[in-house]
């Protein structure tokens, strides 16, 4: 992991409420591929462009916000794949007016894999190609382009970094499982998708902010300084992470397993979860996660002995310069990407901040940009959601 440099870092850990924002128009942005060599050919890349240039323009009459961008090809990339071959992509919405020289970028989350058979499962869908994904993305949440959902980053460059090499962007090897191989090139990836966007336009931000959340959340921790690194020193960058911070503590069986977790990490890729479903065997913490208020008076005791060990780890940080938190006691993962969650009437909130208001104040230093809720259940503003396996990738 990079060296610690807190003023480019936030470590945000939140939840989620269930209640709908108000409708409104939704943003829908489409893919680019940096097409690999080894991966499709000529003649499948003719066929995709045509498809999805017939797609845009009969979109285009039913939805104001589709966006549509080329499919980028270059030989360069083709060890920059995803974990079947196929080639890597994101998402990319352009700024305007203002917020032109402003570039949001948001890694994509979706759980791990760390041995071939969890791998190769993972290779046959979206979590692991970009054949199995859809080419085009709502950008909400952080993403929006709506002034009133998004006041800070509405108008800037705004790219989604799709996930597709279960490691957190961050693996450079390869495995010859039977007779397919399984590439593991997240450094890669991410190396390529910036070489790309240079010339677009980032090589001239005068703001960046790199997010993500869960697995992209630290993904946000291996590249911040990198990004940093190559834009300089007149370039603000800052960085991230929504519940992507993991600690070194015993689990809720009480065993320790995120060590193992991390050795995984080296040795392959990331687990796809903490805790194999062979530690709960009667479903009673899978009980507790899906319904709180099923949670005994032990394991709430537990949970709460989880929320001490993260305060402790953090409080060092929370008086140096640059660094912002806003942390509350909900039953959920990730937020900012969620209209919802990020900036809706009923969104969550301590001390009347949303997060997407926590998070200007910190990026824009128009406050301490720090806040930190109380104990579950003592937060009204937490209507509780608990996403699927599926959502989680895992």
């Amino acid at each position: 992991m990079a060296q610690r440099h807190w003023p480019w870092r936030l470590a945000v850990f939140v939840a989620a409420v269930v209640t709908p924002v108000a409708a409104e128009e939704r943003l829908v942005v489409g893919m680019t591929l940096l097409q690999a060599a080894t991966s499709t050919g000529a003649g499948e890349e003719f066929f995709l462009f045509f498809f999805f240039l017939l797609f845009f323009f009969f979109f285009f009459s039913v939805c104001d916000f589709l966006v549509f961008d080329r499919l980028h090809c270059t030989a360069a990339n083709r060890w920059r794949v995803c974990l079947d071959g196929s080639p890597p992509a994101y998402h990319l919405h352009r700024g305007s007016g203002g917020g032109a020289g402003g570039w949001v970028l948001q890694f994509e989350g979706g759980g791990w894999c760390n041995d071939a058979p969890s791998c190769a499962e993972r290779a046959g869908t979206r979590r692991g190609s970009t054949r199995s994904m859809d080419s085009l993305e709502v950008f909400s949440g952080l993403l929006s382009n709506d002034p009133d959902m998004n006041p800070d980053f509405y108008n800037w460059n705004r790219v989604k970094l799709r996930y597709c090499d279960g490691g957190s962007f961050a693996g450079d090897s390869e495995l010859r499982n039977g007779s397919s191989v399984l590439y593991f090139r997240g450094q890669r990836i991410w190396d390529a998708i910036i070489s790309d966007l240079l010339p677009k336009g980032l090589a001239k931000a005068q703001k960046v902010l790199l997010s993500g959340c869960s697995a992209g959340g630290l993904a946000t921790f291996f590249h911040c300084d990198d990004l940093k690194g190559r834009l300089g020193d007149a370039v603000t960058v800052k960085c991230l992470s929504d519940a992507g911070f993991f600690l070194d503590v015993d689990d809720i069986t009480g065993n320790n397993t995120v060590e193992p977790f991390f050795r995984s990490l080296v040795a392959l890729q990331f687990h796809h979860n903490f805790v194999h479903p062979s530690c709960d065997p009667k479903g009673q913490w899978s009980h507790c996660k899906s319904d709180p208020g099923a949670c005994s008076t032990s394991q709430i005791a537990t949970l709460q002995g989880l929320r001490n060990a993260m305060l402790t780890a953090l409080k060092p940080f929370q008086n140096e310069q640059g660094v912002g938190m806003f942390i509350n006691s909900c039953f959920a993962h990730c937020q900012s990407e969620l209209q919802e969650t990020w900036l809706a009437p009923n969104s969550p909130r301590l001390h009347n901040k949303t997060i997407a208001e926590l998070v200007g104040e910190w990026y824009f230093e128009r406050g301490p940009g720090i806040e930190i809720d109380c104990a579950y259940p003592c937060d009204s503003t937490c209507h509780n959601i608990i996403p699927s396996n599926q959502e989680l990738g895992i």
